[in-house]
């Protein structure tokens, strides 16, 4: 055998047999493994763009048809039947069945199908049972226009497509794994998807994103038509139960509530999150109730759900499908587009097929009238031969038959012939020219569908939408998503340590100074006497260098920390003074903070998280004839530059010591904050709505729907309700005033109050379940307009115009208020509010930051709290 020469078979012949036979495996993979990847490929996994069915989905829904006589019947059944077209076992064809059903659209469902939410399986095919949809048996099945092949064992006939007049791989999605191939198409809405067909028809453009039956929230913004690289993001719906309550009421698609728990579990075990307990309430809908311990922020733990659990992932969608027995990579678009075209030949097929049975019905109909009216059965009497006989009525048959659209055949005089003696003597002659009358509408009707074929494919799926759309609302909900830093809301589940003499800092420390609470993931800023600089991980253990002076937790693009330093530059040398920030490094690097020289140490440094510049005082060694040995510097003088500036020289002299004398006010502009109302979420970063500049004492007033209003800090972090109706800038001595309807006296009242207590949320309204908030103004001098209801048989009231301010005075936030009308209002309008002369805010003590080293980028969050300059 030569050396390049390739097997056929796998294997040695019997005498070339032996324990060192050589076998060359390229025949095997280019025969065998070609083919079993092809089978798998184009038998098992991968759907057809024709139909949207995988070979077993189709052979299922074939056998759901030949068994159906309306009644429902076992999925055992059923899966047996299947058996006689599908090559592989029961169980793939029960485990398929499942799945079609569990998506509610072309299976009919009797008995426990399973729960898409629990991830509870279906009870055994014996015991659950099935039929087809309504909806399937108008768009999958017809029979005239189905194209037929054997079955793997040539007994039987199966589609080799069906004809499916519906974007059904959309709607319902695949997901499948070949041998070097997989696909991943993600279910879309139904009514979304007609909607697509129907401009596409028209030659307008759309566009197409998910929906999946778990609802939740999804991000689309990456989805890239479902194609290869493209991605989205999905998140479960979290609210705020209460203060210490968390609730989840949809889950994202490709989890179920048990793993959705367990990954909850799995968080607070490694210290990510921390909750109290989990209840799972789920029914008919989820309801997961996450406990949190006291003093736990609500807000923080969302964002953290979303950051360590599985209530957010991403889902990586792979447009993959059969066509014409080859895998092909297509975008959503395109694959709607072919499946809208490929229904509009479906129906052309259908409407020819129908044209050419009527054509026929009125044919044979016009010569069954020719054939009984002018009494041509009678010409046949003489006649002994069935020869004879067609003769005899094709030459009777031949004066009248002009009008007809095709010629008389054979087979039509043998069908004349069979009509009976009862049929020819009570024809109607009436009745037969009404037949041929409405058949030939039928005709006309069918032939402008034929020639209007667009209009009747868009008139077609409207029916659809309006047979079977009701109830298929979009169930997720499209938002873009805000991006999440795991350090910022990790639990802080560990505390860190600082030996600063021997220079070590870690958690394991536990028997030298504690720093802080910090996370496993947190990164640290440390400071040394030499004047040096490193950010690090967290670890248990890691030196540094001796003599530290300052840690703690490092926040990346904090440019509010502002580091106060002053230094000697070497041995003998000027003493310097320096501000500067830290907003971006390479991570485990020492930087040089002083001018470099040897022997340089730092005399003063404090850390201030909102800019503060504290006055200190110089006090010098005598020496010589030094004249002023103490005087004061104010950091406020110092300009904040970058952390490799040298700093402005303090004196030449040698300094005793450096005291405190003033603590400092922030030097910083204060905060401009922004609300994006895409993301639901304050930023700095220009995105949105302009609430205002904010100092560090500032707060904002929050109100929503349910006459709920509280007071919070501006953290960045903070999530706001869906049915918030104020956020502003909150001002002590700005009254707010409400109208809103009692429940329990049915009467509308009015109040105006000031926030008293800064630390709670605050239900305006009464309690009653019927009490409602109809407005809430934060003007200062409001107008409002009331219009009334129409009362049965008379005229409606004339709007009345209310002055807010002298309706009522300032009252206390808990007061029921004055009762602004005891009749019924159809609207209260905000009318223009009367002048007000608002009192100027005192501008704060400004400087200019100026960074030189770092690159510029937005602050992001106020530092930790204040901690205490240090003194050498």
């Amino acid at each position: 055998m030569e050396e390049n020469e390739e097997l056929t078979e796998g294997f040695p012949n019997e005498e070339e047999a032996s324990d060192d036979a050589l076998t060359r495996v390229t025949g095997m993979y280019k025969d065998w493994f070609l083919d079993y990847a092809s089978y798998v490929i184009l038998e098992r996994a991968v759907p057809a763009i024709e139909d949207g069915f995988k070979p077993v989905q189709r052979r299922i829904m074939h056998s759901l048809k030949e068994l159906d006589d309306g009644r429902y019947n076992k999925v055992a059944n059923v899966v047996g039947h299947t058996m006689q077209y599908h090559p592989h076992g029961d169980a793939s064809i029960a485990d398929a069945m499942v799945q079609i059903g569990q998506k509610d659209l072309l299976i009919d469902t009797q008995g426990n199908w399973g729960n898409i939410l629990t991830g509870d399986r279906a009870a055994a095919s014996r015991y659950i049972e099935a039929r087809l949809s309504k909806f399937a048996l108008d768009v999958i099945f017809s029979p005239k226009i189905t194209e037929w092949q054997l079955s793997y064992d040539g007994r039987k006939k199966e589609p080799v497509n069906l004809p499916v007049k519906f974007p059904l791989l959309l709607a319902q999605g695949a997901e499948g794994i070949a041998v070097g191939l997989s696909t991943k198409v993600l279910a879309h809405n139904f009514n979304e998807l007609i909607d697509a067909s129907i401009k596409h028809l028209k030659g307008k453009g759309f566009k197409l994103f998910p929906d999946f039956p778990t609802s939740g929230i999804i991000d689309v913004t990456n989805y890239n038509d479902g194609l290869r690289g493209g991605k989205i993001r999905v998140r479960a719906r979290i609210e705020t139960f209460d203060k210490n309550t968390l609730v989840i009421k949809e889950i994202p698609y490709g989890t179920n509530t048990s793993s959705l728990i367990d990954s909850i579990l799995k968080a607070n075990d490694k210290g990510k999150i921390k909750i109290k307990k989990i209840e799972d309430n789920t029914a008919a809908n989820v309801e997961i109730l996450v406990h949190l311990p006291s003093g736990i922020s609500p807000d923080k733990t969302i964002d953290a759900l979303y950051a360590f659990t599985a209530c957010e992932s991403s889902i990586s969608p792979l447009g993959c499908i059969i066509e014409d027995n080859k895998p092909i990579f297509m975008g959503m678009t395109e694959m709607l587009r072919r499946s809208t075209d490929n229904t509009v030949e479906l129906l052309k097929a259908e409407l020819e097929i129908q044209l050419n049975e009527l054509q026929e019905q009125w044919h044979f109909a016009s010569l069954e009238r020719i054939f009984i009216e002018n009494r041509i059965y009678r010409e046949i009497e003489e006649e002994e031969t069935w020869e004879g006989v067609i003769a005899a009525i094709d030459k009777g048959l031949k004066p009248h038959i002009k009008h007809l659209k095709r010629a008389v055949t054979e087979e039509d005089i043998t069908r004349l012939t069979e009509i009976r003696i009862k049929r020819i003597s009570k024809f109607d002659l009436d009745k037969a020219k009404q037949y041929l009358e409405s058949l030939e509408e039928r005709i006309a009707e069918t032939k402008n569908y034929l020639a209007n074929l667009v209009d009747f494919a868009i008139k077609y799926f409207q029916e659809l939408k309006k047979k079977y759309g009701k109830g298929r609302e979009r169930k997720s909900e499209i938002r873009i998503f805000d991006d999440i830093e795991a350090t910022k809301v990790v639990i802080r589940n560990t505390k860190l340590y600082v030996n600063r003499e021997e220079g070590f800092v870690g958690t394991s420390l536990r028997r030298d100074e504690y720093i802080t609470d910090c996370s496993d993931i947190d990164d640290i800023i440390i400071f040394t006497k030499k004047g040096e600089m490193m950010v690090t991980k967290v670890d248990s253990k890691t030196f540094i260098d001796k003599n530290i002076i300052h840690v703690a937790v490092f926040k990346k693009k904090d440019k509010r920390t502002t580091f106060n330093m002053i230094y000697k530059d070497g041995r003998g040398g000027p003493s310097y003074i320096k501000r500067f920030n830290v907003t971006s490094i390479t991570r485990d690097k020492l930087y040089p903070l002083t001018a470099g020289k040897a022997s340089s140490d730092v005399l003063y440094f404090s850390a201030n998280p909102n800019g503060e510049a504290e006055v200190v005082t110089i006090h010098l060694r005598q020496s010589g004839s030094i004249k002023k040995l103490k005087w004061d510097v104010d950091f406020a003088d110092v300009l904040i530059k970058g952390r490799g500036s040298k700093g402005n020289i303090v004196t030449k002299y040698a300094v005793k010591r450096i005291e405190l004398k003033e603590k400092g006010l922030s030097t910083l502009k204060p905060r401009k904050i922004w609300f994006d109302d895409v993301v639901q979420r304050l930023n700095v970063d220009d995105r949105g709505e302009l609430l205002g500049e904010f100092r560090p004492d500032d707060m904002l007033l929050v109100a929503n729907q349910k006459g709920i209003v509280k007071t919070i800090t501006p953290d960045l972090n903070s999530r706001f309700d869906d049915d918030m109706i104020v956020l502003e800038k909150w001002k002590p001595k700005k009254p707010i005033s409400a109208i809103y309807f009692d429940g329990e006296k049915e009467r509308y009242y009015i109040k105006r109050f000031l926030i008293e207590n800064t630390s709670k949320e605050e239900l305006i309204i009464t309690e009653h379940p019927k009490s409602q908030l109809e407005l809430l103004s934060t003007d200062w001098r409001p107008v409002v307009e009331l219009e009334f209801s129409k009362p049965r048989g008379k005229d409606a009231k004339p709007n009345q115009t209310v002055s807010v301010e002298d309706f009522i005075a300032i009252k206390g936030i808990k007061a029921l208020g004055n009762q602004l009308t005891s009749e019924k209002l159809k609207n209260v309008n905000t009318l223009e509010s009367l002048p007000y002369e608002e009192v100027q805010e005192q501008p704060a003590n400004e400087i200019e930051v100026v960074i030189e080293e770092e690159k510029p980028s937005d602050e992001k969050k106020d530092g930790d709290d204040d901690q205490q300059p240090t003194l050498f």
